[in-house]
């Protein structure tokens, strides 16, 4: 199996990209797969803008674009929107590899993995419990089929929310991903 193909390594086993079979056949070409779709490009946009307005440069370090976080030996992922405070991860930190320490925040938008072994659901919920267990204090996972919001913390207080309601990310920034898609007049809010 070509390397590239591979998305993340979750307990030792690589998932591939979504759409790596139909690479393999020769029925698309790997540039159509890797990439993210103009809705989820536009939902992360959108809470990027939120961060980046709202989060200050000297406290906050925000990494985007499929950012890969290495929990250890077994287990490389990437992720969307990492929110790192500066104490966590300081500039000096900051290198060609992946990171290396846990985020405060992940937020994910659909699935870009193709999960053959499990279904999509729990595919979210192990990549979740991972990322708690790494050190992560807030998951938000994004559905745009289903239009919901999972947010989960390590006490296990997990909520799954319809995309129209506020979802906090931290210190009072908020979003909601309904009520900016109607703002904007897609028809899939």
């Amino acid at each position: 199996m070509p390397e590239h193909l591979i998305y993340e390594i979750m307990d030792g086993k690589p998932i591939y990209y979504k759409g790596y079979q139909e690479v393999l056949a020769g029925t698309k070409m790997f540039s159509e797969i890797m990439g993210s779709s103009a809705l989820q490009s536009f939902i992360v946009a959108y809470v990027q803008r939120l961060l980046f307005k709202e989060l200050s440069e000297d406290d906050f370090i925000i990494l985007s674009s499929e950012s890969g976080l290495h929990l250890d030996k077994r287990n490389n992922l990437a992720g969307d929107i990492l929110i790192f405070d500066t104490i966590t991860l300081p500039i000096e930190a900051i290198d060609e590899f992946y990171v290396h320490v846990p985020p405060k925040v992940v937020i994910e938008v659909d699935i870009t993995a193709d999960p053959t072994d499990v279904t999509s659901d729990s595919y979210i919920f192990q990549k979740i419990e991972k990322l708690l267990k790494f050190g992560v204090e807030k998951v938000i996972w994004i559905t745009t089929q289903a239009k919901k919001v999972t947010v989960a913390t390590p006490n296990d207080d997990w909520q799954v929310k319809d995309w129209h309601k506020d979802v906090e990310i931290l210190n009072g920034i908020s979003f909601n991903i309904g009520r900016y898609l109607t703002q904007k007049g897609s028809p899939f809010a």
